[in-house]
């Protein structure tokens, strides 16, 4: 069984839990093509899911911070910045890291990112109950 963790930002309050987190399986590592983009619900959340590599699998939320939420991350187009893998918003084309939710072009701008792992060959996503 093969484990790969992509880690996304954590934050945690000193004055607050940590949050109870859960991997939830999205589907299997075949079913997506690489540098594209695929939107899943889970738990009643729109996630974006790319797969870069049969190794590298990100996740963020599919709302477009920059256009009111709209639904369309994962329609966005995939590329990178030096070494760091990025999605450019279909709408706006604010270009976001995908590992941090960083906007590159307006640093007001959040992207919400998600841990992913891949295991047996299937896409797992952690999840904040």
């Amino acid at each position: 069984m093969t484990t790969i963790t992509h880690p996304g930002p954590r934050v945690v309050s000193s004055r607050t839990a940590p949050a109870r987190t859960a991997w939830e399986r999205v589907c299997h590592v075949d079913d997506l093509e690489p540098s594209w983009g695929e939107a899943v619900l889970i738990r009643m959340r729109q996630i974006a899911v790319f797969l870069l590599s049969p190794r590298e699998v990100y996740a963020v939320s599919h709302a477009d911070p920059a256009a009111d939420g709209a639904p369309v991350m994962a329609r966005g187009i995939v590329g990178s910045r030096g070494d760091r893998p990025t999605v450019a918003s279909p709408l706006h084309k604010e270009v976001y890291d995908l590992g941090t939710g960083e906007c590159f072009s307006d640093p007001a701008l959040l992207l919400r990112t998600f841990r992913t792992r891949i295991v047996g060959g299937f896409i797992e996503i952690e999840l904040d109950d």
